[in-house]
């Protein structure tokens, strides 16, 4: 769903050719096959969601102005809430706009046909209609008119971590750095951090690349707060709910349980900073059979320094140090701990990622010689990661899907 409303997008439609969302009025249907179930009702009201937020109301007709007719030029991307369209207001008035005037958002309009995303609809309100922090995305309105259901944010033009880091075919997307990854890292641990602060109390649930959107300035702000969850309260440990979010990516705990704590969102974490480690996806069918499931394939190489680089990223070989590579594992690897009780808190995340920058300010140059020696040793040996055989091509991390 968040994904979506952004420059570029997981379902990218630079025509809008072949969209659901490329009908004239704009009524676009779409499913996704990721969410493992369907959301839970919302406690509070739909009126006590919309009085208590301190976003803008907007009509149907403003909306329709600002989107150009929600033409199919108009499309950013779809999801199982619907289609986002972009859009232009005045900055002021918050009055449609001419098409390059004025500021920039992103429309998200609900299918019609979607309890699911009705109810999506009002968490989102309900959360970012009343938390404020740097790094998650700004709801600036909503319209609710009639059958129809829209959300509008404020526009993040380098689009989803995810496209960064896997979108293939895009020449215009450059591979982010290491610096910019663990700025971006970074920047996502603080929002996930205030979001399970005693100020906010709410479990994001569906932490991923996608949902990690970009300003221009990499800045990472967390999208996407449909299936966000209150937090427990008083006595209790954890919020028993369905299972939902995406595979690959939520917590094993919660999978066989329905167990929900921030320590789902860490495991969550860990994933995602392991994929910006390799540059590759958590599951990827694409790879041979034993390197499908990303964390089951690297754990083994992420604590030594012989054998790390055999998971990074080769798109940032050389610009970073071995130290700072090897913190960023070690953290990953304890966000992905089993019993969550083992896991770090986010504020301790935060904590180790603004070491690990500072790790990385010495020695990449002594570091990059070090990796080349490993490298050589393989390559002599004819041996792949395991010591075993020849190397395998499919052990090059620079591969793309």
């Amino acid at each position: 769903m968040g994904s979506c409303f952004s420059a570029e997008t997981d379902s990218p439609l630079p025509n809008g050719a072949n969209s659901k969302c490329s009908r004239k009025d704009g009524n676009g249907t779409s499913g996704s096959s990721s969410r493992v179930s369907s959301v839970s009702v919302v406690p509070r009201t739909e009126g006590e969601i919309l009085l208590g937020s301190n976003i803008k109301s907007f009509s149907f007709n403003g909306l329709k102005t600002a989107t150009r007719n929600f033409r199919p030029d108009s499309v950013l991307g779809e999801g199982g809430f619907g289609c986002v369209f972009k859009g232009w207001i005045d900055e002021h008035t918050y009055a449609p706009a001419r098409p390059g005037t004025g500021m920039v958002i992103a429309v998200k309009r609900l299918n019609q046909e979607s309890l699911q995303g009705h109810l999506e609809w009002l968490t989102e309100i309900k959360h970012l209609g009343q938390l404020y922090h740097p790094n998650l995305v700004k709801l600036i309105g909503y319209c609710l008119e009639d059958d129809h259901r829209l959300l509008v944010y404020e526009f993040m033009p380098k689009g989803s971590l995810e496209n960064h880091l896997f979108r293939t075919g895009a020449s215009y997307i450059q591979p982010l750095s290491w610096t910019i990854r663990m700025k971006v890292a970074l920047g996502a641990a603080k929002g996930l951090a205030y979001l399970h602060s005693d100020k906010a109390k709410v479990i994001y649930r569906d932490f991923k690349t996608s949902n990690i959107l970009l300003d221009l300035n990499y800045n990472a702000k967390l999208s996407d707060f449909g299936l966000a969850k209150d937090g427990p309260t008083g006595s209790q440990s954890h919020v028993s709910t369905r299972v939902m979010g995406t595979y690959g990516y939520a917590a094993p705990e919660y999978m066989a349980t329905g167990h929900l704590t921030a320590k789902s969102d860490v495991y969550s974490f860990g994933v995602v900073l392991l994929e910006m480690l390799s540059g590759r996806r958590v599951i990827d069918k694409n790879r041979p059979s034993r390197e499908h499931n990303l964390i089951e394939w690297a754990k083994p190489y992420l604590q030594s320094k012989r054998r790390i680089f055999q998971v990074m990223d080769a798109r940032i070989e050389g610009q970073y140090s071995l130290g700072a590579a090897l913190k960023t594992a070690v953290l990953a690897i304890k966000c992905l701990s089993n019993e969550p009780k083992f896991r770090p808190t986010m504020d301790e995340v935060v904590k180790a990622l603004e070491q690990i920058q500072d790790t990385n300010d010495a020695g990449v140059s002594r570091d990059e010689s070090l990796q080349n020696s490993d490298r050589s040793t393989y390559k002599r040996k004819g041996l792949n990661e395991n010591g075993q055989g020849k190397a395998s091509v499919h052990h090059r991390p620079s591969e793309r899907r």
